[in-house]
């Protein structure tokens, strides 16, 4: 475990390179749209939104951090970009590494894919230094990854589910999603909205705590 004072320090550094890291969030938005590119090709237009889910939260953490610089009030926002680093940031290395595994997919990106998603939950503990988590801010945050878990995996909207397609989903010439690893998907990212909905709001009570104890 990273002592508490080290870990400090190590945010008061992200947050001094924040910056940089808005730069490398943006970077990763523009290559996950390009790389759900195929997925946008089968999927209409209006659902295109809740299909790109790396991409979209790393575009929320970069905006978050700009609108922190920037002295931008948005809790909002901000809530949004903790729930994408914890969601996204954990969901992604399980997929590939339990429920897909690489399969001719490079290994390279294989890898890149891990290490880059799990620097993103890396980046919740930047997120949380300066985020009031105030309710209104986590059901803003909760209402949106729950509906994308709700139109992803359980309601056929647009011709969905609009989950990023596993590689086990796809059988005979199409894709299915009566298969364990359609589950297995669901399960984890259902478990990760509640987790990031606990962790901000348990994260707004000892904010609170300390505050009233000074």
């Amino acid at each position: 475990m990273v002592p508490r004072a080290a870990a400090a320090r190590l945010e008061d550094l992200a947050l001094r390179l924040a910056w940089v890291i808005v730069a490398v969030n943006l970077a990763g938005t523009a290559f996950g749209f390009w790389y759900y590119r195929v997925q946008f090709e089968a999927t209409p237009l209006v659902a295109w939104p809740v299909v790109p889910d790396s991409p979209v939260a790393t575009l929320f953490i970069g905006l978050s951090l700009a609108a922190y610089k920037l002295d931008f009030d948005a809790d909002w926002l901000h809530a949004l970009a903790f729930f994408g680093c914890i969601k996204l940031g954990l969901w992604t290395p399980f997929v590939q590494l339990v429920v897909n595994g690489q399969g001719d997919l490079w290994w390279v990106m294989y890898w890149f894919l891990i290490l880059s998603h799990l620097a993103m939950a890396v980046e919740a503990f930047v997120i949380h230094r300066y985020a009031t988590f105030s309710v209104g801010a986590v059901a803003v945050a909760a209402a949106w990854y729950g509906f994308n878990d709700v139109v992803d995996y359980f309601v056929s909207v647009a011709g969905g589910p609009h989950h990023t397609v596993l590689r086990a989903e796809f059988a005979l010439g199409g894709v299915t999603h009566d298969v364990p690893a359609h589950d297995l998907a669901a399960a984890a990212a259902v478990t990760l909205t509640l987790l990031a909905t606990f962790l901000a709001l348990a994260t707004r009570v000892k904010t609170l705590e300390a505050r009233f104890a000074d």
